[in-house]
């Protein structure tokens, strides 16, 4: 059977929340990416510092072509460019950061989130309540004693008696949603065809609401009511009635009232006293609309949910048909608006309405009143909408499009007399967004967060922009302006650039003044911060997406991947192109033959200051010229070994980019081998340890003073192992266990600190660290101020039996923290932790506590790294305790991290000790913006996180490394320096522009294309890319028609549809830019493109790559679809001036009609060079004549629409996918020239894309269908029920859940060579084919990569028998060992849906016997699990040992599989 994987998680954003979760104080916000639950928190970040730290990373790079963030924000961000931007005024506004608290996995897809305020949660902050597919809730909480979501309640209405009629179809057919009243009194789920679950919270009062007693005042009131606390008795019940929660009931619609049988969307309405919703319905189902209007009625009902009755307040009749939101209007301007097509209604608590139309169809498809503003011309479909400020009736609303609207309600006291739109002008942020959204949350009082589906989600915020003349006025009388200027500045403010740093139109503003509604001045709106999305992803390929010129290509060679991945993906504007690898790949600055060099040690020391200079401070005070001088790294210690083992060390001073040997200083490089080296007092001393010996230095290599190893008592002479550096202490842990730690006095003198802790002589040592606590993570008592430098730092120690022990220094006198279990790595780690006796254990070779984040925000970490190289990283939190101690506050909790380390048991060569002496893990405090940690050994890795992301491990590619350092001089800003087991030195550089890293857990580049990209093709010979877009223009009718004379009168239409027309382009990957651009007809869009190897002439035989491309023409459903062949070659043509890199143009080969039908798929098929194209209901084969036409020579009459088409490579073998009928598997022939059928599958399938899949001496088929579903089929005709094979037996099917696979491709698949699959396949191959074939081998092992439109990408790879059973016995065991977030079953969420194809039409031949697919999300969870029950669990299915069962795991998850990349 196979491992279905996912490489990377979720991007595209589909809800958002925003609610106080953590605590009561808290701002979060809640994100859900369809089965991903992230928590962020909202930091403020002044926009002066942002743009400087932006500057600075870039200022190197500013030679580069473009800057991504300046192009999407159409240049309100030009002042990230750094360098080359012009001066500015100083802007004092602030930017709002989102930062990542947690994230979740869950085991469904989210499709609502809903605040619940609650008095009774563990954290004193709000209930989340999450609804999955198709009608599952959870109520989820925060709970800080597990720093983690805990679930209160669940609830399930996918019952078969809920389900109304018989002939009522699936569940996952109907728009489900959630909706929850504002006053959390209850929730509504309306589900199905016309079910409404209700679910009751109840507040401790009834009578008295609880939110309200604020203003209580206890002379006039009485007494305050007492909140009654309640006791949870054994079986989960509570004491007194009032739990957050009681049940919940179901309401059929008809019962509220009996013309409510075709519901739209209904809302809970703001300030009532019992709940009450507003609901859009319509007696008349929709598909029975035409030609009628207005049939919508929209009612108000409250609910009484004690007696489960209900009143109808009012309702309001003959509403536009096409209405298809209602969104509750908060106070003061109260009632609901209802969004529509071409209309927007507002209905107040009275029934009182006022409408808007904003496009001319609004008076053709309604007679409702409007106050038409057609001029603006606006498709309001897909449109969100979000309060900007309630007090003064002004809304945003973002359109399908990008474009920002402002909605303005005029309120006269109470009520509402009118609203308005108008567009925000591109010069005032209004085309910031580049499509539409699909979910807006309020964060504070001036920003917003966007979610998108298709494009990066953006947090946008907004300044109020003041008239000239009235700034100052208007300023003290108005306090919702939210800038933070003093009243000295104002007079600075006459420029219009101060927000922004550049230029603004002066015409944006002159329309303020009179605008209705514009309080105090007209908006201007920009991006403060973006989250990340490759969504949806269309197409992709593989390809060699770096092109270097020939010096950086000898700079690269080793530390570049034969190919990338790369897809097109965003939809509409944000069409981008993005480039995947699984590695960092760095940039280098500068290589070098250095192969003695085993470690690197840069430092930025102070010059020693001459005496003259000295004033009374001494030491301290310091020239100004000597300042500067700290900023780049001046020195680098290097430790050798030459080829006779002979141990030295070496100074270098560094250059721009290289470094060079400094002489004629008190170094000694024959005083042995440096084990740590950096600087202590202030940059004033530089420290060198070595075995035997601690050497400081002054700032210019002149010895000041030896401390050497000597324990005075024995007289032994103990050697250093390992040493931390954290000024002004120095802590070494030397090879007889005992521990020596020394603090820099005023004087710039080493002093060894007493160990006044008996604990600390007496107990065996393993390893330690020290740790500069900026955060007071550490601190016994938390404060908001923070430590004074040097005396935050913090020593933590690891004994030989695994006790973790933490000193704060200097008191060395007791341990202020000792948790005993950390060698167990349970899931969290605290003082109280016990193991049972006997349980197994890991060995710990090292740890560190680091700070890790970029430069929005970082936290500190506990690293801990095992023998086989693998990483623990810890997340330090302290729980509220009543007394703030560390031992009872201060927990580890243990963070996911399914990577798992290439580990290999032989050294590189004989005289390589790289394994005996595993280099340490190196903390780097900025290597290009990140603060990181490096693990050097053979399985070198950064561990990078962003503000945005948890922790992740990236391995870095090329060799083994020996020893790193980070690197900081003017030719390479915020670099590093390694070298690896080959012996080669690299000075590099980690690429950020345009480049992120731990988003998804991979190298990641992205390009944006600016249009609607729908696929994309790799060319080799040119090395360039070809990609598919589309664009939007007016629908013009056919000039030429002399049948449809009325079509002359709709000439003259202003309010054209927009249709796409598609264009190809050629993309070079040296500086990836578009190089050439050809436009297809009108209405013509491109299908498909491929890359083919065809025949291109009959007399030579001669074969050439080309480029292919299907493409559809639709001018509208009247007329029939037509579709063109494209055949083009990439040609080399004379550059454009000063633009090398427009050295290739697409040139037309072919040109071929298709006059029936749309040409939806092409591929190659046979070893003749020919092509097999999808056209219509037929499957043609054709060749390519000198004459540039296309000669069919075989065919296939197909069913409804071929979605792929593929053939096993020079077989002949054909999958054909079709939209609705299933697969086809048939053979073609080269003689004669022929297609046969040989079997296809039973069901009803609507499959999106099929890929054969060879096993060894096996050929799978693999199917994916619209509901997410993984079909694996298989042609057997010796089956008795196969029917001589013309049905294809069925072998499995797994469900994706939200990620369906909508575009596949089979790839080589990499194994290690002592791989079992390997292995199995290799046997099974001598002793089954020595009669048949001595010849045969069984095919290279192979793996399918998957795409989905939530930018997540998946693989599925075979399993040998052996792998397969004991993975599966496995999944069970994770599955019952780990809790799942939100009550929800991984299990179910893998099988296949029952309302799907396979539970409606069941399959003709099941040949499954019971065997699954094995889920590898599970698999991925292994190293959550602590070290007892891994050994346990692994013994129990089978493997030999813990080894063993993470040696088979190491081979089916994650990236490596595809170790080309």
């Amino acid at each position: 059977m196979q491992c279905y994987t996912e490489l990377t998680p979720p991007t595209a954003v589909t809800h958002s929340l925003c609610l106080p979760f953590i605590n009561a104080q808290s701002n979060n916000l809640i994100v859900a990416r369809a089965s991903l639950l992230q928590i962020f928190a909202t930091k403020s970040v002044s926009a002066e510092l942002d743009k400087a730290q932006s500057a600075q990373l870039q200022s190197s790079r500013s030679t580069e072509h473009y800057d991504s963030r300046v192009n999407d924000d159409d240049g309100l961000e030009a002042s990230f460019l750094g360098g080359d931007s012009v001066p500015v005024r100083s802007d004092r506004s602030n930017y709002t950061k989102l930062v990542l608290v947690a994230e979740f996995s869950l085991a469904g897809t989210i499709t609502g989130l809903a605040r619940i305020k609650s008095k009774t949660t563990a954290s004193g902050g709000e209930a989340l309540l999450l609804a999955f597919k198709d009608a599952k809730l959870s109520m989820v909480e925060w709970d800080p004693e597990k720093n983690s979501i805990i679930t209160t309640s669940i609830h399930y209405y996918e019952q078969e008696d809920l389900q109304g009629s018989p002939w009522a179809a699936p569940l996952s057919h109907y728009v489900n949603f959630l909706a929850a009243d504002p006053g959390s009194r209850c929730a509504a789920l309306k589900f199905g065809a016309r079910s409404l679950a209700i679910i009751q919270f109840r507040t401790t009062d009834e009578d008295i609401d609880m939110d309200d007693l604020d203003d209580w005042d206890e002379e006039i009131d009485g007494p305050r009511p007492v909140k009654e606390l309640s006791t949870t008795l054994a079986n989960g019940t509570s004491s007194n009635e009032e739990t957050l929660f009681s049940t919940s009931f179901v309401l059929r619609l008809p019962n509220l009232d009996p013309s409510l049988i075709h519901p739209v969307h209904l809302a809970f309405l703001h300030e009532y006293r019992e709940p009450t919703f507003g609901i859009l319905s319509s007696t008349t189902s929709p598909s029975l609309v035409l030609g009628r209007k207005d049939q919508l009625t929209y009612m108000v009902f409250t609910l009484d949910i004690q007696q489960k009755a209900s009143t109808t307040i009012l309702s309001v009749t003959g509403l536009p048909q096409d209405l298809f939101r209602v969104i509750a209007i908060p106070a003061p301007v109260g009632g609901a608006l209802l969004v529509g097509t071409n209309e927007l209604i507002h209905i107040d608590q009275s029934g009182k309405s006022h409408g808007v139309g904003v496009n001319p169809f609004a008076k053709q498809t309604t007679s409702f009143s409007l106050v038409d503003q057609s001029d603006l011309g606006l498709r309001l479909e897909g449109c969100e909408i979000e309060v900007l400020s309630a007090e003064n009736g002004e809304f945003l609303m973002v359109l399908n499009d990008g474009r920002l609207a402002l909605i303005t309600f005029r309120v006269d006291g109470r009520i509402v007399s009118g609203l308005s739109l108008r567009l925000i002008a591109p010069e005032a942020g209004g085309a910031i967004i580049p499509t539409g959204v699909t979910t807006m949350s309020k964060l504070g009082k001036t920003c917003l967060f966007a979610g998108s589906e298709g494009a990066d989600s953006l947090v946008i915020g907004w300044a109020r922009k003041q008239n000239q003349l009235g700034r100052r006025k208007s300023r003290l009388q108005d306090p919702s302006i939210d800038l933070d200027i003093d009243e000295e500045d104002m007079e600075d403010m006459e420029d219009d650039d101060d927000l922004y740093g550049q230029d603004v139109a002066p015409a944006a503003q002159s329309s303020s003044a009179n605008t209705p509604g514009s309080k105090t001045g007209e908006l201007i709106f920009r991006v403060n911060d973006r989250l990340l999305s490759i969504a949806p992803i269309r197409d992709f390929t593989l390809g060699r997406a770096t092109a270097f010129d020939e010096e950086e290509e000898a700079n690269h060679i080793g530390v570049t991947s034969d190919l990338s991945f790369v897809c097109a993906c965003g939809e509409g504007n944000a069409g981008s192109v993005a480039i995947i690898n699984r590695d960092i790949q760095p940039k280098v600055i500068g290589r070098f033959e250095f192969p003695e060099a085993r470690g690197f040690w840069t430092m930025a020391a102070q010059k020693p200051i001459p005496k003259s200079l000295q004033g009374d401070k001494g030491a301290t005070s310091m020239g100004a010229e000597y300042e500067t001088s700290v900023q780049y790294d001046r020195y680098m210690i290097v430790p050798k070994t030459d080829l006779d083992g002979y141990e030295t060390s070496d100074v270098y001073a560094l250059t721009g980019a290289g470094f060079e040997a400094l002489t004629g200083t008190e170094f000694e490089p024959a005083a042995g081998f440096t084990i740590e080296a950096g600087t202590m007092g202030n940059h004033m001393r530089i420290i060198q340890v070595l075995k035997t010996a601690v050497h400081c230095y002054d700032g210019d290599f002149g010895l000041t003073q030896i401390v050497p190893m000597l324990d005075e008592e024995t007289g032994a002479e103990p050697r250093v192992d390992y040493a931390s550096i954290a000024d002004p202490f120095i802590l070494l842990v030397r090879d007889d266990a005992s521990v020596f730690i020394a603090q820099i006095f005023k004087n710039l003198e080493l002093e060894e600190l007493e160990r006044e802790d008996s604990a600390l002589i007496s107990t065996k040592w393993a390893t330690g660290c020290l740790y500069e606590d900026r955060s007071g993570m550490f601190a016994g008592v938390q404060s908001d101020k923070g430590a004074k430098s040097g005396e935050n730092i913090v020593m933590f120690l690891l004994s030989k039996t695994g006790a973790l022990h933490v000193y704060a220094l200097p008191d060395l006198s007791k341990p202020v923290y000792v948790a005993e279990g950390l060698p167990f790595v349970p899931p969290i780690l605290s003082a109280n932790f016990a193991a049972r006796r006997g349980t197994a254990r890991e060995t710990i070779k090292e740890i560190m506590v680091a700070d890790l984040g970029d430069m929005t925000s970082s936290q500190p970490y506990l690293i801990v790294r095992h023998d086989n190289d693998d990483i623990t990283i810890y997340q330090p939190f302290r729980t509220p305790s009543n007394t703030q101690e560390l031992p009872t506050s201060l927990h580890f909790q243990k963070l996911p991290n399914p990577v798992l380390a290439d580990y290999s048991d032989e050294p590189a060569d004989d005289e390589d000790d790289i394994i005996q002496r595993m280099p340490p893990m190196r903390r780097c405090d900025n290597i290009a913006g990140y603060k990181t940690v490096f693990l050097p050994g053979n399985s070198p890795s950064f561990i990078l996180k962003s503000s945005k992301t948890v922790p992740k491990v990236l391995r870095l590619h090329g060799d083994g490394v020996r020893g790193m350092s980070s690197f900081h001089t003017e030719g390479c800003e915020r670099g590093f320096i390694y070298a690896d087991s080959k012996g080669i030195a690299r000075v590099s550089q980690i690429p950020i522009r345009n480049t992120t890293y731990a988003e998804i857990g991979m190298t990641l580049k992205k390009i944006p294309i600016h249009a609607d990209v729908r696929s994309i093709s790799h060319h080799p010979p040119s090395s360039t890319f070809v990609v598919g877009c589309d664009t939007l223009e007016p629908f013009e009718l056919p000039k030429e028609d002399d049948y449809h004379k009325e079509w002359q009168q709709e000439k003259d239409l202003t309010f054209k549809p927009m249709v796409e027309r598609g264009q190809v382009k050629l993309i070079n990957p040296s500086s990836w830019t578009v190089i050439d651009t050809i436009e297809l007809e009108p209405c013509e869009t491109v299908m498909c493109i491929e890359t083919l190897n065809l025949e291109v002439s009959e007399s030579t035989n001669e074969r050439k790559h080309l480029i292919a491309v299907g493409t559809a023409v639709a001018r509208g459903e009247d007329l029939p679809i037509r579709g063109r062949v494209l055949v083009y070659d990439v040609v080399t043509v004379i550059p454009e001036p000063g633009k090398p890199e427009t050295n290739k143009k697409l040139k037309l080969v072919a040109n071929e009609d298709i006059p029936r039908g749309a040409v939806t798929a092409i591929s190659e098929i046979g070893t003749q060079g020919l092509m097999l194209v999808a056209q219509g209901q037929k499957c043609m084969v054709r060749g390519l004549k000198e004459d540039g036409t296309l000669l069919p020579v075989a065919f296939m009459d197909m069913s409804c629409y071929v979605t792929a088409v593929r053939e096993l490579k020079g077989t002949g073998l054909c999958l054909m996918a079709d939209a609705v009928k299933g697969v086809w598997f048939t053979g073609y022939t080269e003689e004669p020239y022929k297609m046969v059928l040989f079997g296809k599958s039973s069901t009803r399938l609507e499959t999106l894309t099929v890929e054969f899949l060879p096993d060894g001496n096996e050929l799978l088929i693999v199917a994916c269908d619209s509901d997410g579903g993984i079909h694996v089929l298989q042609f057997d005709p010796d089956h008795p029920k196969s029917l001589q094979g013309h049905l294809l037996l069925h072998r499995t099917t797994f469900s994706t859940g939200a990620h369906q696979p909508t575009h596949s491709m089979l790839l080589p698949r990499t194994l290690p060579p002592d791989s079992d699959y390997l292995t199995q396949h290799a046997n099974g191959t001598t002793n089954g084919a020595a009669d048949d074939n001595p010849d045969s081998s069984p095919a290279p092992p192979s793996i399918i990569l998957f795409s989905s439109p939530t930018g997540a990408l998946a693989t599925l790879a075979p399993l040998s028998e052996p792998q397969y059973r004991r993975l599966s016995f496995l999944t069970g065991q994770v599955l019952s060992s780990l809790p799942h977030h939100a009550g929800l079953n991984p299990k179910d969420y893998r099988s296949p849906i029952s309302s799907g194809v396979v539970g409606r039409f069941p399959p003709g031949v099941d040949a499954g016997m019971g065997r699954n697919i094995v889920d590898g999300a599970l698999l991925a969870r292994w190293n959550e699990l602590p070290a007892g029950r891994r050994a346990e669990i692994a013994g129990r299915v089978g493997f030999a040992d813990v080894d063993e069962a993470r040696d088979t795991l190491r081979e089916v998850l994650g990236a490596s599989g595809l170790a080309y990349l």
